[in-house]
C-alpha cells in the first residue's frame, strides 16, 4: 500500500473531512433519507417472498410435492441465503474496487426485476415444474442482491457520519429491514382484504410483487443523487484500493469474519421467526392449532414491524452513548425473555397476545439490530471494509436465517412442541452473546485511510496488539 500523503483529496476539498465528515445537515439527511429508502425497497422486495411463501406458494406452487410443501417452501426462502455469499463476493470486490454507490444502484435493480418477474410467474397448475424451477431461480438471482446490497448501504451511512454519530446513522440501513417487513405485510395484508379467499389466490398474491417496479423507480432516483463514500473518494484519489480484497480479507482476519457472521447469526435466526414468514405459516395454517385468518395476523407482524422499527433506532442512538458492545450484551438479554416469551403468547389463540409475544421479541431484535452496521464497519480497515462487513452478513445470515423457518417447522413436526422452537432459538442467541462478548468495542476509531495501521489491529479479545 502507498504511503499517506497529506495532500487533501477531493473528498476533503468538496467539505468532507478525511474522518467522513459531511460539511452540511443537507446532506447527512440526503445520505440518511436515500439509505432508509433503498434499503426498505430491497428489503421489502426479499421479504414479500417469505411472506408468499407462509401463505401461498405452497399451495400455488409446491403443493403437487406433497405433504411437506410447507416445509420444501420454507426451504426455498433459505436457498437464496445460500447465494447470498456470491453476491457479498462480487458487491465485496466491486465496492472496494469501483466503489459503494456504483454496486447500491444494481443491487437495487437486480432485486426489482426478479421480484416482478415472481409477479408474473404463472403457477404449477399451468406449467407444471417449471412453476418451483423458476421460482426458485428468481430467488437465487434476489439472494445475490440482498448479499450486495447490505454492506453498501451500511458503508454509504457510516463513511459519512461523524465519529460520535455512526451508531445512529448506522441506524438508516438497519430500519430498512423492518420499514421493508411493515410494507411488505402490510400490502398483502391489504390485498387479502381487496381479494379475499380464491381472489387471493387467484391474483391478489401477485400485486404486491408488481408494485416492486414502481418502487424500485423511486429508490434508483433516490440513490442516484447521493455523493460516493467519502472513504472510497480518498482511497480511489490515493491509489490506495485493495487489488484482491477478498483474498486480503481471509488472508488477514478469516478468524474475525466468522465471529462477526456468528454475531448476526444469533440476531438473524430469531428475526425470521417473522421476516422469514414462519409465524404467518404457523398462525394461519388451517390443520395447525391457531387457524388464524390471514389478514389479522398480517396485521400483528405489520404491527411489530414497527416496534422493530422504533427499537432499531434507538438501539443505533443508544450505541453512540454507551458503546456498540454493551448494546449488543443488555439486546442479547432482552432477546432470550424475548424468545421464552414468545410461543407462550402465541399459543393462547388471541390475535392481540400473539402481536404482544412479537412486539416483546422485537425489544432485544432492536438492540442486537440497530448498532450492527456501526459495529461491522468498525471491525474493517478501509480497503477492504466493503468486503468484510458484507461477507461476514453474509455468511450470518446463512448460519442464522437461512434454514430457521425450515428448522422450526422440522422441529414442531418431529416433537410436537414449539417448545424446541423455543430452545433453538435460545441457543443462537447465546452464540451471538458468546461472539459479542469476543469482540473489543472499537466504538469511534477512525475510518479513513490514513488510519488503516490502526484498522487493521485485531478486535478479537486475547490477540495480540500490533
Amino acid at each position: 500500500m502507498s504511503t499517506p500523503t497529506s495532500t487533501p483529496g477531493p473528498a476533503a476539498r468538496s467539505g468532507f473531512t478525511p474522518t467522513g465528515t459531511i460539511a452540511t445537515a443537507a446532506d447527512r439527511r440526503r445520505v440518511v433519507f436515500a439509505t432508509v429508502v433503498g434499503t426498505t425497497v430491497e428489503w421489502y422486495d426479499f421479504f414479500i417472498y417469505a411472506t408468499a411463501v407462509g401463505l401461498v406458494f405452497g399451495q400455488l406452487f409446491f403443493a403437487p410435492l406433497g405433504a411437506n410443501s410447507a416445509l420444501i417452501g420454507f426451504a426455498t426462502v433459505g436457498v437464496s441465503f445460500l447465494f447470498r455469499p456470491l453476491g457479498a463476493f462480487l458487491a465485496g470486490h466491486l465496492g472496494d474496487r469501483l466503489g459503494r454507490k456504483l454496486v447500491l444502484m444494481w443491487t437495487l435493480i437486480l432485486m426489482g426485476v426478479a421480484t416482478a418477474l415472481i409477479g408474473l410467474l404463472p403457477t404449477y397448475e399451468t406449467i407444471g415444474l417449471a412453476a418451483p424451477v423458476i421460482l426458485v431461480l428468481l430467488r437465487i438471482v434476489q439472494g445475490i442482491s440482498a448479499g450486495g446490497e447490505w454492506g453498501g448501504a451500511v458503508l454509504m451511512a457510516v463513511e459519512h457520519a461523524p465519529k460520535t454519530r455512526r451508531g445512529a446513522f448506522g441506524a438508516s440501513p438497519q430500519i430498512g429491514v423492518p420499514l421493508g417487513l411493515l410494507l411488505a405485510s402490510g400490502v398483502m395484508a391489504l390485498m387479502a382484504m381487496i381479494a379475499p379467499g380464491e381472489a387471493f389466490l387467484a391474483w391478489g398474491w401477485r400485486v404486491p410483487f408488481l408494485l416492486s417496479v414502481v418502487l424500485i423507480l423511486v429508490g434508483w432516483y433516490v440513490r442516484r443523487r447521493v455523493e460516493e463514500s467519502p472513504v472510497f473518494t480518498e482511497l480511489a484519489e490515493r491509489r490506495e484500493k485493495a487489488h484482491m480484497p477478498i483474498v486480503q480479507l481471509f488472508r488477514k482476519h478469516a478468524a474475525l469474519v466468522i465471529i462477526a457472521a456468528f454475531v448476526f447469526a444469533g440476531n438473524n435466526a430469531v428475526g425470521y421467526m417473522t421476516t422469514g414468514g414462519y409465524i404467518q405459516n404457523y398462525a394461519t395454517n388451517p390443520e395447525g392449532p391457531l387457524g388464524f385468518d390471514r389478514e389479522p395476523v398480517l396485521w400483528a407482524v405489520a404491527g411489530s414491524a414497527v416496534t422493530w422499527l422504533v427499537t432499531t433506532l434507538i438501539a443505533g442512538f443508544l450505541s453512540d452513548r454507551i458503546g456498540r458492545r454493551t448494546t449488543y450484551i443488555a439486546g442479547w438479554i432482552l432477546q432470550l425473555a424475548g424468545v421464552f416469551a414468545l410461543f407462550p403468547l402465541v399459543n393462547t389463540g388471541s390475535i392481540g397476545l400473539l402481536f404482544a409475544g412479537l412486539a416483546i421479541l422485537t425489544i432485544g431484535l432492536g438492540l442486537t439490530y440497530g448498532p450492527q452496521a456501526a459495529l461491522y464497519a468498525e471491525l474493517f480497515p478501509a480497503s477492504i471494509r466493503f468486503s468484510g462487513v458484507s461477507i461476514s452478513y453474509a455468511i450470518g445470515a446463512i448460519l442464522g436465517g437461512a434454514f430457521a423457518p425450515t428448522i422450526a417447522t422440522a422441529l414442531v413436526q418431529a416433537t410436537g412442541s414449539t417448545m424446541s422452537v423455543t430452545w433453538y432459538l435460545a441457543g443462537m442467541t447465546v452464540l451471538g452473546l458468546v461472539a459479542t462478548l469476543l469482540l473489543r468495542d472499537r466504538s469511534g476509531i477512525p475510518l479513513d485511510p490514513d488510519h488503516e495501521a490502526e484498522q487493521s489491529v485485531s478486535p478479537i479479545v486475547g490477540t495480540g496488539r500490533r
